[in-house]
């Protein structure tokens, strides 16, 4: 089984991967591991897509969260049993974007580059509020719904319907 997660900053993509991952006992990247070095420093670009092609083929299950859309974004979308968009409201992803900042203030996080500690600055909740939904990104996510019907899900309340999702998954894939 191959799952994508895609969203907007704050959504829970690194905490449903996490979950799925352990649940279906497949490997998990977390592509903001990859984006970031030490010092919230960005990773140069040719090497953040060798390693995930590097990931793509060595693994015959896998999940992944995080966007990205140029690296390797196509192979991934194309790659993939289950694309799942967490589609959530802006306040939504801000609300647990400082939830995540309280619980892990000082400290990286499993799903974070290694020294690249939690932060809630005033650009990151610009970035979730504004600047990550431009009408490119809503459009991006459109053409994956469009492009791949059959196995994108969008979630827009994942507590609510996360039981239903699950069941619909296992009943598909036969797990």
């Amino acid at each position: 089984m191959k799952i994508v997660i895609i969203g907007y900053s704050g959504s829970g993509k690194s905490t449903l991967a996490e979950n799925l991952s352990r649940h279906y006992s497949i490997p998990k990247l977390h592509m903001d591991t990859l984006q970031f070095q030490p010092g919230w420093i960005d990773s140069d670009r040719e090497w953040m897509e060798k390693e995930m092609r590097q990931f793509l083929s060595d693994h015959r299950d896998w999940v992944i969260d995080g966007n990205y859309s140029w690296c390797c974004y196509e192979e991934r979308m194309e790659q993939a049993d289950q694309i799942i968009f967490l589609n959530f409201s802006r306040w939504n992803c801000l609300f647990r974007a400082w939830k995540r900042y309280r619980r892990y203030k000082g400290h990286v996080r499993e799903s974070m580059a290694a020294g690249c500690p939690e932060r809630f600055d005033w650009e990151f909740i610009r970035w979730i509020l504004w600047d990550g939904r431009t009408k490119t990104t809503r459009e991006r996510y459109q053409n994956i719904h469009s492009t791949y019907p059959e196995k994108f899900i969008s979630l827009k309340r994942y507590l609510i319907f996360y039981p239903i999702w699950h069941k619909t998954l296992n009943k598909k894939w036969h797990i």
